[in-house]
């Protein structure tokens, strides 16, 4: 009698095992979009704030609207200058020199994807919401 319980014990224990694996492969293969993008966001400490790129000067330079209000000309350092491509209208992070407030290093540059879903959860302030 102990060989029933033992063979409706392991019987048991497979069909539980189909049902995790089923239940895994219906998760994978379901078509709701995921909410659990993860990008960097300007780290206000340090004095990184949202920038929009308006216009390019040449020479890896171009004029930002920043999140505060103010215009300046933002520089792709050297060491991202060929990594990182930017366009007109593209948002970025940006942080301001410290002995020069007209100024500013860009240090990270959103796609268009990431852009839409930080409009979607209000991570944009109003005076960049051009998207």
């Amino acid at each position: 009698m102990t060989n029933d319980n033992d063979v409706t014990e392991a019987v048991a224990d497979s069909t539980t095992d189909k049902d995790k694996k089923t239940e895994l492969n219906n998760k994978k293969n379901s078509s709701e979009p995921t909410e659990n993008i993860r990008v960097t966001l300007p780290y206000k400490p340090k004095g990184e704030m949202f920038a929009v790129a308006e216009t390019f000067q040449g020479g890896s330079r171009l004029q930002l609207i920043c999140e505060d209000g103010k215009r300046r000309m933002g520089r792709i350092p050297g060491k991202l200058r060929r990594r990182m491509w930017v366009r007109e209208n593209d948002l970025l992070i940006v942080v301001p020199w410290s002995f020069q407030d007209s100024k500013a290093d860009v240090k990270f540059r959103y796609t268009p994807t990431q852009t839409s879903n930080l409009k979607r959860n209000g991570k944009i302030p109003e005076i960049l919401d051009i998207y």
